[in-house]
């Protein structure tokens, strides 16, 4: 078992995350899973970027302090991390001294010690945004390339890392591989920077300009760290470095870090310059991300067009976002992130092609071997599609070593489709009797399926090698591990979800349609007339499933005796399903259909009180019968 350090770039947070954050921690995941899922010892750190200029200006327009308003987003940035299933093992705040500052003073003193930090006066152009200075050249008609906006001239005395004296030890590391950055385009871009000639840069600030916030320089009160030099060693103490020896050296160095576009030249260049200068390990590779655009167009307030991506994990349950950020958008280069287009990808791959699949095989097996599996040998065509799964597991290892997720999933899909195939050419409902083979080969490579899903749709994932029996192990891939008389349970890992943006079922339950009518309240009364448009009718519940996206709610299946609904209902804390099947409820059959967390309901069935007791018929009635 070897070890595996790797961690999120360390967001800002002066302002809620956004669908671009949600991009980096679900890649960053996804590669922490699979090399879990291959048996290293795995290591996920991410965090908060507190010390930031930006912070104490976001915090002044807000009348709070910087620390109140860190301690507020760095939290909503870990609840998010949670909701998306990031698996970190360390979040780290770089504002929190007794977490952070020890580890970058040390830092500091190393470089210091080496002769690479001395002091001089400067005058340049800094943007707060990106919190850098630039040269005039690598302004866009005066504007930050990045921001679009004018940067203002700073001049005074700080503390400068001497940059230049590593420019041929940089070149000929990230030339030569040695430090890896993936993708070729955004390694070719480091070296002619680096080629272009580098400058020594500032790495300090006055603790006026700061205002006081951020890790103090060692042994001169009048400045602060410049964020860039306090933050990249994030990566240090959150696995140990300056308090935890023994910890840090089990870990270090980062095998990779993922990052953005945007920050680049940072990471590229001016940390492994430091660590260089320090005389500690450098990181062994950095995967690049592009940005993303959402309908088109780059994400601003003016145009309307921000998403939250907290509230799409709610919606439609945090596979189904990992799923379209993986499947969707391309690993290097920038993407388009649409409501509309995950629904669309989720609904032809994910339901219609291995949710489907899957329920199609374990229903089989519920309904015609009594949720055991049955035995079978192999003949010619098994053997053919279990040469093709080996073959596309081996795919996917080297699609993820190269960070191409999106080829990873098509490799996956196409397993499923081809089992689809196989199963639809075998057509085991002809012959039930007959079919052990079929089921016994069908549901060990819907395992192979299912573990190769893992890191890309944990949950939905997770669930199905349970459902299974199985194994979550990598190495069981294309073994017949699944033994006669395993127990097999059917279940529905995903519904079809449909596109409603219009439709705020975020806080209600369930939404009524614009009203048409207007309706005269006297006394707190209404019309007798009124009250008899409700229609309410006697169904029995046939099937209860555990709602994909939401913890409280199930999805029902309601006979009304001339139809069947599909009705969600917030019931589940109080019921299990054994207790629901069977039982007969009154249902609102005349409400207009509503979307709740991606899944139509048809209806609303009626409970009482803080207990949600439903309310039935005293006896037995026919399915369909009228409340009257």
């Amino acid at each position: 078992m070897k070890k595996f350090y790797i961690t999120t770039a360390i967001p800002y947070v002066n302002a809620a995350p956004h669908i671009g954050h949600a991009l980096e921690f679900i890649q960053t995941d996804a590669i922490a899973r699979w090399h879990g899922l291959n048996d290293d010892k795995v290591f996920l750190a991410t965090g908060s970027d507190e010390n930031s200029l930006k912070n104490v200006q976001a915090a002044e327009k807000e009348g709070i302090t910087p620390a109140q308003l860190c301690e507020r987003n760095a939290e909503k940035f870990r609840q998010f991390m949670d909701k998306i299933g990031l698996s970190y093992n360390k979040f780290l705040r770089s504002s929190v001294p007794e977490e952070h500052f020890k580890g970058v003073q040390e830092m500091w003193r190393l470089c210091e010690k080496a002769g690479d930090i001395y002091k001089k006066k400067y005058k340049g152009l800094y943007c707060v945004g990106c919190e850098a200075f630039y040269a005039e050249s690598e302004l866009e008609k005066g504007l930050c390339p990045e921001h679009k906006k004018e940067p203002e001239t700073v001049e005074e005395e700080n503390y400068f890392f001497r940059l230049s004296k590593y420019q041929k030890k940089l070149e000929k590391l990230i030339g030569s591989g040695e430090l890896r950055v993936a993708p070729e385009s955004r390694k070719n871009e480091v070296m002619s920077f680096i080629r272009s000639g580098l400058e020594d840069f500032s790495v300090s600030r006055s603790v006026k300009r700061a205002k006081g916030w951020g890790v103090p320089v060692p042994g001169d009160a009048s400045q602060i760290m410049y964020v860039w030099f306090d933050a990249l060693n994030v990566y240090q103490t959150a696995v140990g470095y300056g308090k935890d020896a023994k910890s840090y050296d089990k870990w270090w160095p980062a095998d990779v870090h993922v990052i953005g576009k945007g920050i680049i030249r940072f990471h590229a260049v001016y940390w492994p310059a430091m660590l260089l200068s320090a005389r500690l390990a450098l990181p062994k590779s950095l995967f690049v991300h592009g940005y993303i655009t959402v309908n088109g167009q780059k994400m601003s307030k003016s145009l309307g067009n921000v998403v939250d991506p907290f509230m799409l994990a709610e919606k439609y349950g945090a596979d189904t976002l990992r799923y379209f950020m993986l499947r969707e958008i391309p690993p290097f280069d920038d993407g388009d992130f649409s409501e509309k287009a995950m629904v669309e990808r989720v609904n032809s791959e994910l339901v219609s092609n291995f949710s489907n699949l899957f329920y199609r095989v374990t229903s089989f097996m519920e309904k015609n071997f009594g949720g055991r599996l049955p035995m079978g040998k192999k003949g010619k065509d098994e053997r053919a599609l279990e040469k093709l799964f080996s073959e596309k597991a081996e795919d996917v290892a080297r699609y993820m070593k190269d960070f191409r997720f999106n080829e990873s999933l098509e490799a996956i899909m196409s397993l499923c489709t081809e089992l689809n195939r196989y199963f639809q050419h075998k057509k085991p409902w002809e012959n039930a009797a007959e079919s052990g083979e079929t089921m016994f080969f069908a549901a060990n490579r819907l395992k192979d399926a299912c573990i190769l899903l893992q890191p890309f749709v944990p949950y939905a994932a997770g669930r199905a090698l349970q459902a299974l029996g199985a194994k979550h192990d990598i190495t069981d891939v294309g073994k017949d591990s699944l033994k006669k008389g395993a127990k097999i349970k059917a279940e529905k890992l995903f519904v079809n979800l449909e596109y409603a943006p219009e439709k705020k079922e975020a806080a209600k339950e369930i939404k009524q349609g614009d009203a048409k009518e207007t309706i005269e309240v006297k006394n707190g009364m209404i019309p007798v007339k009124e009250f008899q448009k409700i229609e309410l009718t006697v169904g029995t519940i046939e099937d209860v499933k555990a709602h994909p996206n939401a913890d409280k709610l199930y999805i029902l299946t309601v006979n009304l005796g001339s139809e069947k609904r599909q009705i969600v209902s917030g019931i589940r804390k109080f019921y299990e399903p054994e207790e629901l099947k069977g039982r007969q409820v009154t249902v609102i059959t005349n409400l207009e259909p509503a979307t709740i967390r991606g899944v139509e309901s048809q209806g609303m069935i009626l409970a009482a009180g803080d207990e949600a007791a439903i309310l039935s018929p005293v006896r037995k009635v026919n399915d369909g019968e009228k409340v009257r």
